[in-house]
């Protein structure tokens, strides 16, 4: 099994910034690619931002010039740096990996409980 664990959420006002963490760990032969989502209320989970274990990333077009993805490949560690926040990113942010297991390299999907970002105008 493999499990994310994200930290980092809470409350910030707008222009303010966040950094959230997720660590992944569990049965895992290696990570294709890790990336944050999320998802606001009323609305469809979409991607935030992602990055591959070779380190090419990918933004939304809203989050462009704001947001920074990196990882820690030694830690199994993803990191969204959020800077300059608006109201409009006020979601559950949830985390993702996309994995080979351990078990005869079966792909996998996974996601993490998701953590609150709220930003107060």
């Amino acid at each position: 099994q493999v499990q994310l664990v994200e930290s980092g959420g809470g409350l910030v006002q707008a222009g303010g910034s966040l950094r959230l963490s997720c660590a992944a760990s569990g049965s895992i032969f290696s990570i294709n690619a890790m990336g944050w989502y999320r998802q606001a209320p009323g609305k469809q989970r979409e991607l935030v931002a992602a990055i591959t274990s070779g380190g090419s990333t990918n933004y939304a077009d809203s989050v462009k010039g704001r947001f920074t993805i990196s990882r820690d490949n030694a830690k199994n560690t993803v990191y969204l740096q959020m800077n300059s926040l608006k109201p409009e990113d006020t979601a559950v942010y949830y985390c993702n990996a996309d994995v080979r297991l351990t078990l005869l390299r079966v792909p996998g999907n996974y996601w993490g409980q998701g953590t609150q970002v709220t930003v107060s105008s």
